[in-house]
Protein backbone atom coordinates (compact mmCIF):
# COMPACT_ATOMS: atom_id res chain seq x y z
CA UNK A 1 0.00 0.00 0.00
CA UNK A 2 1.12 3.58 -0.65
CA UNK A 3 0.29 6.21 1.22
CA UNK A 4 0.06 9.65 -0.99
CA UNK A 5 -0.23 12.88 0.28
CA UNK A 6 0.25 16.33 -0.76
CA UNK A 7 3.12 17.37 1.22
CA UNK A 8 3.41 20.83 -1.20
CA UNK A 9 -0.36 21.99 -0.15
CA UNK A 10 0.50 20.58 3.52
CA UNK A 11 3.72 22.73 3.44
CA UNK A 12 1.98 26.00 1.93
CA UNK A 13 -0.58 26.23 4.68
CA UNK A 14 2.84 25.98 7.18
CA UNK A 15 4.04 29.05 5.32
CA UNK A 16 1.14 30.97 5.86
CA UNK A 17 1.36 30.31 9.40
CA UNK A 18 4.90 31.00 10.02
CA UNK A 19 8.33 31.97 9.10
CA UNK A 20 10.15 28.64 10.49
CA UNK A 21 11.63 27.00 7.82
CA UNK A 22 9.70 23.81 6.83
CA UNK A 23 11.75 20.35 5.99
CA UNK A 24 10.48 17.46 4.68
CA UNK A 25 11.36 13.61 6.04
CA UNK A 26 10.63 10.43 6.63
CA UNK A 27 11.44 8.08 3.73
CA UNK A 28 13.82 9.62 1.93
CA UNK A 29 16.76 7.57 0.68
CA UNK A 30 17.63 8.74 -3.36
CA UNK A 31 19.08 11.63 -4.41
CA UNK A 32 16.02 12.28 -6.74
CA UNK A 33 13.62 11.75 -3.79
CA UNK A 34 15.85 14.75 -1.69
CA UNK A 35 15.50 17.11 -4.56
CA UNK A 36 11.74 16.81 -5.32
CA UNK A 37 11.23 16.84 -1.38
CA UNK A 38 13.98 20.31 -1.30
CA UNK A 39 11.78 21.88 -4.18
CA UNK A 40 8.70 22.03 -2.22
CA UNK A 41 10.09 23.06 1.38
CA UNK A 42 13.09 24.48 2.44
CA UNK A 43 15.06 20.84 2.84
CA UNK A 44 14.79 17.50 2.95
CA UNK A 45 15.49 15.05 6.38
CA UNK A 46 17.41 12.17 5.95
CA UNK A 47 18.47 10.12 8.67
CA UNK A 48 17.55 6.55 8.11
CA UNK A 49 19.33 6.00 5.17
CA UNK A 50 22.57 7.21 7.17
CA UNK A 51 22.02 5.09 10.61
CA UNK A 52 21.88 1.77 7.80
CA UNK A 53 25.31 2.66 6.35
CA UNK A 54 26.90 2.92 9.68
CA UNK A 55 25.53 -0.63 10.30
CA UNK A 56 25.97 -1.47 7.21
CA UNK A 57 30.21 -0.44 6.79
CA UNK A 58 30.92 -0.22 10.52
CA UNK A 59 34.37 1.33 11.11
CA UNK A 60 34.60 2.66 7.42
CA UNK A 61 31.23 4.12 7.38
CA UNK A 62 32.35 7.63 7.51
CA UNK A 63 33.84 7.68 4.09
CA UNK A 64 30.70 5.83 2.66
CA UNK A 65 28.43 8.30 4.50
CA UNK A 66 30.33 11.10 3.05
CA UNK A 67 29.92 10.25 -0.81
CA UNK A 68 26.11 9.54 0.34
CA UNK A 69 25.80 12.98 1.75
CA UNK A 70 27.54 14.57 -1.00
CA UNK A 71 25.34 12.90 -3.67
CA UNK A 72 22.32 14.20 -1.70
CA UNK A 73 23.64 17.80 -1.47
CA UNK A 74 24.67 17.77 -5.21
CA UNK A 75 21.39 16.88 -6.09
CA UNK A 76 19.55 19.69 -3.72
CA UNK A 77 21.97 22.32 -4.92
CA UNK A 78 20.67 23.67 -7.26
CA UNK A 79 16.92 23.82 -6.72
Amino acid sequence: MRIKTDLASIVSVIRENTDVPCAIGFGISRPDQAAKMAAISDGAIVGSAIIKLLEKYGQSAPEHIGRYVKSMKDAIRNI
